[in-house]
């Protein structure tokens, strides 16, 4: 396992493939760690490096204190970049990753050659709802909240067929820290671009996926509507599209990131 010390917080992260390959970052969804891209890896390393890395309070990253913010989650990647010594990488984040994507295109664009918006939105409200969530792990740890985080995550058809991934990633849900994953609930709280988005220039994507009641399809649509130029891809599917409807997704994600759509 490897670690780097960013802005005062130790951060797991992980390289994939040839060394000579053009980097690209993935960032994970709130209360998952970097193994939510494992079904992405193989066909992304035959084209690029892939760093993956577990955001603050989760995974085998430190859990400093929170509430943490969009801004903090943004800092931490560049500080990753400067302390591997990246000076260029392209940028794919599912939902809370999509929106530290967001951050680091209006406050450091130099650092990103594109950029995949995955499931996330500008903003994901109502505050109280993210108050109450916070409230209930703090008070009850993460158990109670998970069959409720899977039934947003996955359809319902989905969690039916009872595929490994689906176990892998509740398994991951209930050990992600309490403490982790409520500070981090308040950074995606926090977080509203909806009038600053238009200002991204980089080369983006934005996918969605038809069924996600966490991010609709009209969140992606609007991300798509404010940055220049962006292209939009809906999937079938919930919230974690990358697993859920891992073929598409990755397909859509190489091809843009190959430039050959």
């Amino acid at each position: 396992m490897n670690f780097i010390d960013v802005n005062g917080v130790r951060l797991h992260y992980r390289f994939d493939g040839a060394e000579e390959l053009p980097v690209v970052v993935l960032s994970n969804s709130l209360g998952t760690d970097l193994t939510m891209w494992d079904p992405q890896i193989e066909e992304l390393t035959k084209y690029f490096r892939v760093l993956r890395y577990d955001t603050r309070g989760h995974g085998a990253s430190d859990v400093p204190a929170g509430p943490y913010s969009i801004d903090q989650l943004g800092q931490d990647v560049v500080g990753l970049l400067d302390g591997l010594g990246i000076e260029l990488a392209h940028f794919a984040g599912v939902s809370m990753g999509g929106m530290t994507g967001m951050w680091l295109a209006l406050n450091a664009p130099e650092r990103l050659g594109k950029l995949a918006l995955c499931n996330t939105a500008a903003f994901i409200g109502p505050r109280e709802i993210w108050d109450t969530r916070i409230s209930a792990v703090q008070n009850s740890g993460m158990g109670p909240i998970s069959e409720g985080v899977i039934a947003r995550w996955f359809t319902e058809s989905y969690v039916q067929q009872g595929p490994e991934e689906v176990e892998q990633v509740k398994k991951v849900f209930l050990e992600t820290a309490a403490d982790g994953y409520a500070a981090a609930c308040a950074a995606v709280r926090d977080m509203d671009e909806r009038d600053t988005v238009e200002n991204i220039t980089v080369p983006t994507l934005v996918i969605s996926s038809k069924d996600d009641l966490a991010t609709p399809p009209r969140d992606g649509q609007y991300l798509t509507g404010q940055i220049e130029g962006a292209r939009y891809v809906e999937l079938e599917g919930s919230h974690l599209s990358n697993i859920e409807t891992s073929k598409e997704f990755t397909k859509a994600l190489v091809d843009f990131l190959r430039g050959i759509a």
